[in-house]
């Protein structure tokens, strides 16, 4: 039994767009997230508490003005962490105006899979750089590769902050270009509905999306459906992916601040 982390995270809108740049994002006007703000989630697999994700939005000073940094991690608990145990983090960094991803750090722990990933995303030479390794395997040479892209991408965390920069309306689509480090992938994500959910936070109205995947970063099929709070924070609120292993669902626990970190990421 595996468990992916890539949908646990919410990263299933990872699997993503062709060479379009991003539509606008809104500039100009008030975000719907701030510096300091930290999403926790409890997750389960079918009736199963699995884990928890946690991720925490910075704004970057120093070398690195108008950035955002968000770390998200992610730990299986209980049961589900006796079969696999998960310990991931992932540290991106997005332009805070374009929400243009500029970088990702992931540290990926899953079973006996472990990955040390750094994707840096260079839009003057319109490049993904990939630098991969295997830390339990210090004698094997790292991956290196470098992948075309257009002049502005989201990363498989980045897109939720994209995304919560939409004017959703049911009955129409947005669509974003999204980069692993290989291919870019185009995803279109459909407003489906706006519907009452209940949640910690209480019963909330909220837009349910679904991305449509137009290619793919990962070899897994499943379906996810993802609920937006309908307020000016558009939180998301749910994250449901339906997969060949079951159904893993992400639910928004707590929303609360936490001192910013003015440091860069190394």
């Amino acid at each position: 039994m595996m468990v992916p982390t890539a949908w646990i995270v919410g990263v299933g809108l990872a699997s993503l767009l062709s060479g379009q740049a991003l539509p606008a994002a809104q500039a100009g006007g008030p975000q719907p997230y701030a510096a300091g703000e930290m999403l926790t989630y409890d997750v389960t697999w079918s009736v199963f508490h699995a884990g928890e994700v946690t991720a925490t939005l910075t704004r970057l000073e120093g070398d690195r003005p108008g950035t955002y940094e968000v770390i998200t991690t992610a730990r299986s608990q209980g049961f589900v962490s006796l079969l696999y145990k998960v310990e991931n983090e992932f540290r991106s960094l997005f332009d805070s105006e374009t929400t243009c991803s500029k970088q990702i750090v992931k540290k990926i722990n899953e079973g006996r899979r472990h990955r040390n990933t750094r994707i840096v995303f260079d839009r003057v030479q319109k490049l993904a750089i990939l630098d991969e390794s295997d830390p339990t395997k210090p004698d094997q040479p790292p991956k290196h590769a470098e992948n075309e892209i257009p002049a502005c991408v989201a990363d498989v965390v980045t897109a939720f902050y994209f995304a919560r920069r939409q004017p959703l309306r049911v009955g129409e689509s947005f669509r974003l270009p999204i980069n692993d480090g290989a291919k870019t992938y185009e995803v279109v994500v459909d407003v489906q509905a706006r519907e009452q959910i209940q949640t910690p936070l209480g019963t909330l109205p909220a837009f349910r999306v679904e991305p449509k995947v137009f290619g793919g970063l990962y070899k897994r099929k499943g379906r996810m459906l993802i609920w937006f709070s309908d307020d000016e924070q558009r939180l998301p609120l749910r994250i449901k992916a339906s997969v060949a292993v079951g159904t893993i669902t992400g639910t928004l626990r707590s929303v609360s601040t936490v001192t910013p970190d003015t440091s860069a990421s190394q």
